[in-house]
């Protein structure tokens, strides 16, 4: 019986090309941080710590330890000014980027959320974990799903591992105390969602803004656009799962 919903964020519940965000991220933070630190190499050490943080396998240590570790030996400027400089950026260019790139919330979506809460089920938000709190709320706040008792958002803040690592899912289960099969998770992206199934959770493959490659070979247990999947959750259709 499922009884936990996990969401995945960027091009699932909040619609928009994930290519298109990061490009127009990118672009923003390096601009703004790029006031303190020669744009070129911010850029290339934030990417390459991306990159790290991604890759991580210590389970001592949560992604933000993680960040804080390597991005600091990339680049010559102190944590104590260089954090509030990415603290602004959040609070502030960050929030532009809706606008940027036309973001508008899915009319179902918030009602799918609180459709699912209400009959009882757990939901998380399970976005990968390399951006802080802030940055994810926001992103809620563009989809306007912010704002339920969700059981957990995963961010870089309290996770130690990333998509499309399993040990992120694992960590997850930890954290919730579900087994496996009381969990569906929902999500775009086949290699870092989809893969979930192979602990033995429910899978849904949401196509719309579709990311996949030929290098996996991870089935979804239902696959549908948005719309499709908005029906299978009010119809209650996961009560049969």
């Amino acid at each position: 019986m499922i009884r936990c919903v996990l969401f995945d964020l960027d091009g699932t519940l909040v619609h928009f090309e994930y290519d298109d965000f990061l490009d127009e991220y990118f672009k923003a933070i390096t601009k703004a941080i790029g006031k303190i630190i020669e744009p070129e190499h911010f850029a290339e050490a934030l990417m390459a710590t991306t990159e790290v943080m991604i890759g991580n396998t210590d389970s001592s240590r949560k992604i933000s330890e993680v960040f804080l570790d390597d991005f600091f030996q990339r680049v010559d400027v102190s944590e104590d000014i260089l954090m509030p400089a990415f603290e602004d950026f959040y609070r502030n260019e960050f929030t532009e980027l809706r606008d940027t790139l036309g973001i508008k919330p899915h009319p179902k979506a918030r009602e799918m959320i609180e459709f699912l809460i209400n009959e009882g089920y757990d939901v998380i938000i399970a976005t990968n974990s390399v951006f802080p709190i802030e940055a994810i709320e926001e992103r809620m706040r563009w989809g306007d799903i912010l704002g339920f008792p969700y059981k957990l958002i995963t961010c870089y803040d309290t996770m130690h591992f990333c998509k499309p690592n399993p040990k992120y899912y694992e960590e997850i289960l930890k954290i919730t105390q579900y087994k496996p099969e009381e969990c569906l998770m929902v999500g775009n992206n086949v290699d870092e969602d989809i893969i979930a199934g192979i602990l033995g959770m429910k899978t849904y493959l949401v196509d719309d803004f579709l990311l996949d490659s030929e290098t996996n070979n991870y089935k979804p247990d239902f696959r549908n656009d948005f719309n499709g999947l908005i029906e299978f959750v009010l119809a209650g259709n996961i009560q049969t799962l």
